[in-house]
């Protein structure tokens, strides 16, 4: 019987785009890296826990789901969790930032300092630049302040944002336009916490952390993991969770989320995809790894 893998999870190392499976093993994605891999025959996607803790009743769980938790463990994860508001006591410093992911699609939120700017990629922030640090409260202010002076939202559309990787502006000062626009707009506020130490506008760009210079078009995005199910491609780009597949049918969309909870073996590397795909409007043996 083929190995089987269960992946838990994307992470941003220095190196670039880093995927992790249970018992540890890491692998290291570069752009060409062949990613090929089906799902187990008649497999179910159970709950992956929380806090580091197994779900006790290996809850099933839908393959839609880009959390990959049941309703008890998912409540267990937002406990003392400072994007749900269940942490105000937390004394770190924080930084609030502005970050662009398209044309018109610019965001604020905040980050713990000592995280420096994994957030940002993890999100798949194309260009970012920090507004201010302070006390958690402080920095939660600011970012109330902008999304009601401003209407500045707190959050945008994965899909948005994957619709529009391969058709963002070709220089770093064209993409940076809005941020520094937008930061200019925040800085001219009155209200401010006295707490929070301004940060000039110094926008980052990540492109070419993402590979995203002179990317391919995308036909779709996989919607979802089945049973049986398998996808085999060429990796083209990365932004937060999403891998940039080419595959035999076009480059596809794999948000890497909706991989956990189910166990994987590897898949023959020129086949078709036999994964639930949306369509984009616009655009063996005893192996040392899956790939």
């Amino acid at each position: 019987m083929a190995q089987a893998w269960v992946c838990s999870g994307l992470r941003w190392a220095a190196t670039g785009p880093v995927l992790g499976w249970d018992g540890g093993r890491r692998t290291e994605l570069t752009w060409g890296k062949r990613v090929a891999f089906r799902v187990v025959d008649g497999g179910v996607r159970t709950c992956v826990g929380a806090r580091g803790h197994a779900c006790p009743v290996r809850a099933v769980v839908a393959g839609r789901s880009s959390g990959a938790r049941c309703e008890e463990c998912g409540r267990l994860d937002r406990a003392h969790s400072v994007a749900a508001d269940t942490l105000a006591d937390d004394p770190r410093p924080y930084r609030v930032y502005l970050a662009w992911f398209g044309p018109g699609m610019l965001k604020v939120g905040i980050t713990a300092e000592e995280r420096g700017s994994a957030r940002l990629l993890e999100q798949g922030a194309v260009c970012f630049s920090w507004l201010g640090t302070g006390p958690l409260m402080a920095a939660r202010r600011t970012e109330e302040l902008l999304r009601a002076a401003l209407r500045v939202p707190d959050r945008i559309p994965y899909a948005d944002k994957r619709a529009v990787r391969s058709a963002l502006p070709g220089t770093g000062a064209e993409r940076a336009e809005e941020v520094e626009r937008l930061h200019a707009r925040a800085r001219a506020l009155t209200g401010w916490p006295e707490s929070l130490t301004p940060a000039p506008c110094r926008p980052v760009d990540h492109v070419h952390a993402f590979g995203l210079a002179e990317l391919p078009p995308a036909v779709g995005e996989v919607t979802e993991l089945v049973p049986g199910g398998a996808i085999a491609g060429s990796l083209v780009a990365a932004a937060g969770p999403d891998l940039h597949l080419a595959t035999t049918t076009g480059v596809l969309v794999l948000d890497t989320r909706l991989m956990r909870g189910w166990e994987l073996t590897a898949a023959d590397e020129g086949m078709e995809p036999t994964l639930p795909v949306r369509p984009f409007k616009s655009v063996a043996a005893n192996q040392d790894g899956l790939f």
